[in-house]
């Protein structure tokens, strides 16, 4: 490998490195917002899911929603529908 190969070999490392630690704190940092949430009465784990969903296409959560509801539905987790 040459001098300029190995200098750039390096340099990736060293910004994956960076990018690693940077990572970790950001990771900490969110932790301690749904902390604080937490303190105030919101339930983080609906909180990711409402993140987790904002992410997701209207029509891929719509799609979710009527799987979930028809799933739910099968297995007696929600009162059955009336037929119209």
């Amino acid at each position: 490998m040459h001098s300029s190969d190995i200098n750039k070999l390096k340099q990736y490392i060293e910004k994956i490195e960076n990018l690693e630690v940077e990572r970790v704190e950001i990771q900490e940092q969110i932790s301690d917002i749904y902390k604080q949430a937490k303190s105030d009465g919101f339930d983080p784990r609906i909180m990711k899911r409402v993140i987790r969903l904002k992410k997701m296409k209207t029509e891929d959560r719509e799609t979710e929603d009527v799987l979930l509801d028809t799933y739910m539905l099968a297995l007696g987790l929600l009162p059955p529908r009336d037929a119209e």
